[in-house]
């Protein structure tokens, strides 16, 4: 879909009247004057038979005409250029009927002079004076000396409490701040300080559980090696008394030696019972020792995003009151933290818990590099045991995912397959209809398929153009809703032939999204780089407009009911707050500038495609991706030689809290992915 340009009208530059090229050449004594014309008595305005009758400014370089008007000389060369008249009487005048006006020009020098001394400073008077050559005493150049520095020592002092007061206010201003940071900053401190302390205590508690359940391990393991040798020196006995016999005289012979080491014997004897029953253990802690190494340095290589998650929910709990105390009544956790470290906890764990993305399946179709493969839409049934694919092939394939991951073939099989009129761009499973699902074409049609009878139940034709997203209602089975090219957002239901409700949004529509808590709320992903929230109980207007995208947001996907995820073609992600309305998150690492490259949420993780032929994966409490996943090297060198160019995943699809994720790309290649440690 190409994004549709938005920007204003230029600006019209205002057209001005032309004036003679010299107007701009007077000189500051006479704009000084014409300026302060205004504001000076009536007496002290110029006269008006001194202006020049085309600029009506003072007259300059006066030339006469034969018919005895005067004018400044550029201003009449100028009229003659263009005409042969006198400007106040009309009379026929030519270049040569003109003449220097000279007695004018030494009238228009003293007016100008007397007017400039009348307006001018007393300063620039005085100046003047003496230049004029007025005469002053030295007493009076003294006296005037002495209050010229008594005034400049005043302005002076003046201008040096100005400079300490702004001085001081900035030192003030700084000095709350510093102070503000060092409050938050304690504050962060001491919430740190007793989150170490609950995690310590409940670490020695895993301890001392650890230990005790060792003893009993030990202990049992003691109970059945006693057991065993003595029933086979029973044996060994019953079978012979002489060997018996011999083996208590060697005993009774060296008991005096025996009771000297017997201390050091049952000591080693211990000691080496306990490190063969434990050498099992100390290589699985060496395991376990090892990832750990791997999770720390997941969270060193995300510790600032990590540290402002912590400092975020902690802040959050001690800046709402009721929150607080509601937690310290109630909702302690059970380890004994509070509720932003339980929190912050859980976000940690979920986010070193895996580490890159591996390959478990991969679908295989036949004609895999021709160019009509491109997936547009893959998405999991409401058991997440089907999927279904569509694309440019004009075809939804639904395959069986127990069968993809558990039985290899060269060539994978749909168990159902659907031939449509265009190329589809769009797919949503009913969640309550198991063989429900609606697609939406480049043609702008939508329809509601019966999957097991590959027959259309409804068809909706009123989008003008091409219909880019359809979704049903988690909540309203028969209610669904679909976007499209000609800037129109259209509800149906599957038991009318008609639109239930259109919304027309004056630019394109990329995707639209239910809220799965309700059927009243949608989200519209927009050309216009914005996201538009609706209450369709009250369609006149949204609820909220969601601005920070700098270009077409091509999805949005909602978390939970208050945490929606979109994606734009400026390769970034935003999760967004849509009860309070806020921005919460920036996700950057992937590269998305023109193309639908898929988004896919599940509680904790965001992943979406690349125009790079990768999948990213993020958490979404941390801006930098996870992990991420490149689609084999050799399949782009193959797709290269067929004419395909560069190629981008176009599709995602997690599978319902779960870490299995399926993937599709514009050659056609489908995998299943799953999220490793």
């Amino acid at each position: 879909m190409e994004e549709i340009s938005t920007g204003t009208d230029p600006r019209v530059p205002a057209v001005m009247p032309d004036k003679p090229s010299h107007i701009e050449e007077v000189p500051p004594l006479f704009e000084a004057t014409a300026t302060a014309s205004a504001a000076v008595p009536e007496d002290a305005v110029v006269d008006k038979d001194l202006l020049c009758p085309i600029c009506m400014q003072i007259i300059k370089d006066a030339f006469l005409t034969s018919c005895g008007h005067s004018f400044c000389y550029m201003c009449i060369i100028t009229h003659l250029r263009n005409k042969s008249d006198c400007p106040c009487c009309s009379q026929f005048l030519t270049n040569n009927q003109l003449f220097p006006n000279f007695l004018l020009d030494k009238l228009l020098k003293k007016t100008s002079a007397r007017q400039l001394s009348k307006t001018a400073s007393p300063v620039e008077q005085f100046r003047q004076a003496l230049q004029q050559g007025y005469g002053v005493t030295i007493k009076e150049l003294d006296n005037l000396l002495s209050l010229l520095a008594e005034k400049k020592r005043k302005m002076e002092q003046e201008e040096s409490e100005r400079n300490m007061q702004i001085l001081l206010d900035f030192l003030h201003c700084l000095r709350k701040q510093k102070v503000d940071e060092l409050t938050e900053v304690q504050s962060d401190l001491q919430f740190i300080k007793e989150d170490i302390n609950s995690v310590e205590k409940h670490r020695m508690d895993l301890y001392r559980a650890r230990d005790r359940y060792s003893v009993k391990l030990r202990m049992l393991g003691d109970d059945s090696s006693t057991r065993k040798p003595w029933s086979s020196s029973t044996d060994k006995n019953s079978s012979g008394i002489v060997s018996s016999s011999l083996n208590i005289r060697g005993m009774a012979a060296g008991y005096l030696q025996n009771k000297k080491m017997d201390g050091k014997t049952q000591l080693s004897g211990h000691c080496s019972q306990r490190k063969d029953s434990l050498s099992g253990a100390d290589s699985e802690a060496f395991n376990q020792s090892g990832l750990s190494v791997a999770r720390k340095k997941r969270v060193h290589a995300q510790f600032n995003d990590l540290q402002e998650c912590y400092l975020q929910k902690r802040r959050q709990l001690a800046n709402q009151p009721h929150i607080k105390q509601e937690s310290d009544k109630n909702v302690i956790h059970r380890e004994g933290y509070n509720v932003g470290l339980a929190d912050f906890q859980s976000v940690l764990s979920t986010f070193t818990q895996y580490s890159r993305l591996r390959v478990i399946a991969e679908v295989r179709l036949g004609d895999l590099f021709h160019s009509a493969n491109i997936v547009s839409s893959i998405e999991f049934d409401r058991d997440d045991e089907l999927f279904a694919t569509a694309g440019v092939s004009r075809r939804i394939k639904v395959f069986d995912l127990s069968m993809v991951l558990n039985e290899p073939a060269d060539v994978h099989c749909p168990v159902e397959e659907i031939s449509t009129r265009s190329k589809l761009s769009c797919l949503s499973w009913n969640k309550h209809w198991k063989n429900h699902i609606a697609s939406s074409d480049y043609e702008g049609i939508v329809t509601v398929w019966d999957v097991k009878t590959r027959q259309s139940l409804m068809e909706y034709e009123e989008h003008e153009k091409r219909a880019w997203s359809v979704d049903f209602s988690r909540t309203d089975p028969s209610m669904l809703v679909s976007g499209s090219d000609d800037c129109k957002v259209k509800v149906w239901c599957t038991k009318q032939e008609a639109s239930v409700l259109n919304i027309d949004m004056k630019a394109n529509i990329c995707c639209v999204k239910y809220n799965p808590g309700s059927s009243n709320y949608i989200a519209v992903g927009s050309a216009d780089h914005h996201i538009h929230y609706y209450d369709l109980r009250n369609i006149s207007s949204p609820l909220h407009v969601f601005s920070g995208h700098k270009k077409a947001v091509s999805y949005v996907k909602f978390l939970s009911e208050t945490e929606l995820a979109s994606a734009s073609t400026d390769s970034t992600l935003r999760l967004w707050d849509v009860k309070e309305n806020l921005p919460l998150r920036t996700f950057k690492g992937h590269t998305n500038e023109k193309n639908f490259v898929g988004l896919t949420v599940n509680r904790e993780y965001i992943a979406c495609g690349s125009e790079t032929n990768e999948v990213y994966v993020y958490h979404k409490e941390i801006s930098k991706p996870v992990t991420w996943h490149r689609f084999g090297a050799q399949e782009m060198e193959d797709a290269d030689e067929e004419g395909g160019g560069s190629h981008f995943i176009s599709a995602v699809c997690w599978k319902s809290d779960s870490p299995t994720m399926l993937t599709a790309n514009s050659q056609g290649t489908i995998k299943v992915l799953v999220l490793a440690a």
